[in-house]
């Protein structure tokens, strides 16, 4: 399997919690509050960013601890090499920054990414269609990352141009026209990239969803809308134009950060925001499966499924069971109870969670 003997210290309210045995299927099963969507963002964080609740460092500690925590696992490279040690987590001394380690040498998070593509599903992005269009970006750039980790560093560096550059449109004195025009060359340039990774995974993502049916889970259709000219030359040539626009918006308004993700249900031609919360959610099942089937062909793949199977009638989860048989993406998934599970129950490394502790169950 892709991941075994993960390690959890100090994490959430985690201690000390070790997962040995796993299997395809992995059921982290126990009542609410108990820890089970902890072990799945500690998981999360052997991706690069900030892991499925988006939360600071800090927060994960664990309260009472030693200020600091560690997640570790080994990673089965599909080659017949030795397993290959992941680690991250922070020191006490230093807790809002993030420490990575591969095989014991310090590394970046984008170098996590380029071992393991990780993706997830989780209640809270139900309302991703109806959300902002800033969480789409986010969303469709988590995606992105997983299929490629240099999106990371475009991402952020455009955000960095982007802020410095709606400084100087905010300030009192007319900007400086050399240093504009050196944060908008940075800014085009990364930009660029950061569009082009992003119509790619739609491109990609369009072309996997066209290979399923309508049915069970409702195929959803998705354009990517640029914010802007997406060419390097001919963003940069924008950006120059409309400094006089910006100024007196005191923002930039042409780029990537204006893009957008529309999502059609293909069946209905209908927004995806106008659809039922079930049918929203079945969309969301078909972009995450798609999603983990292109990023887990690349490398060892792992996807994180949250409260999943509880919520669909027995049809779905049953087509969702057979779809997660089929891929090649080592699955994790949580659940308040085992019955849901039955059907892969016999297939599955079980353990329940019970305040923060976790024991083998199967």
């Amino acid at each position: 399997m892709p991941i075994d003997r993960v390690t959890l210290s100090h994490f959430r309210n985690h201690t000390e919690s070790q997962l040995d045995g796993t299997r395809h299927f992995n059921l982290l099963v126990g009542e609410n509050g108990a820890g089970k969507t902890n072990v799945l963002e500690a998981l999360s964080l052997f991706a690069p960013g900030r892991g499925l609740r988006r939360a600071a460092l800090v927060e994960m500690a664990k309260s009472g601890g030693t200020g600091g925590f560690a997640v570790s696992a080994l990673l089965d490279c599909r080659d017949g090499s030795d397993p290959v040690r992941l680690g991250t987590g922070t020191r006490s001394d230093r807790p809002g920054r993030r420490l990575v380690q591969i095989n014991g040498a310090n590394a970046s998070a984008i170098g996590l990414g380029e071992w393991l593509a990780t993706s997830w599903l989780t209640p809270a992005m139900d309302g991703l269609f109806t959300d902002s269009a800033g969480a789409r970006r986010r969303y469709i750039d988590r995606l992105a990352l997983a299929l490629d980790p240099g999106h990371a560093r475009h991402a952020s560096r455009y955000e960095t141009a982007l802020r410095e550059r709606n400084r100087l449109l905010d300030g009192e004195m007319e900007p400086d026209s050399s240093w504009m025009d050196a944060v908008e060359t940075q800014l085009a340039s990364h930009g660029s990239s950061l569009a082009a990774g992003r119509a790619t995974l739609v491109e990609q993502l369009t072309s996997e969803l066209s290979l399923l049916p309508d049915h069970p889970f409702a195929r959803p259709a998705l354009t990517y809308v640029a914010g802007g000219p997406v060419e390097q030359g001919e963003l940069a040539r924008e950006l120059r134009l409309q400094r006089m626009r910006d100024r007196a918006a005191r923002r930039t308004l042409t780029g990537p950060h204006r893009d957008e993700l529309e999502v059609l249900m293909a069946g209905k031609q209908m927004p995806a925001a106008s659809c039922s919360t079930g049918e929203q959610k079945a969309m969301l099942i078909a972009i995450t499966l798609a999603h983990a089937e292109l990023a887990a062909r690349g490398r060892p793949g792992m996807l994180l499924l949250d409260e999943v199977a509880a919520h669909l009638d027995p049809v779905r989860r049953m087509a969702l069971f057979e779809r997660l048989r089929a891929g090649e993406a080592q699955v994790w998934m949580t659940g308040t109870e085992l019955a849901p599970f039955d059907a892969i129950a016999g297939e599955a490394a079980v353990w329940r969670v019970i305040s923060g502790r976790v024991e083998r169950a199967g």
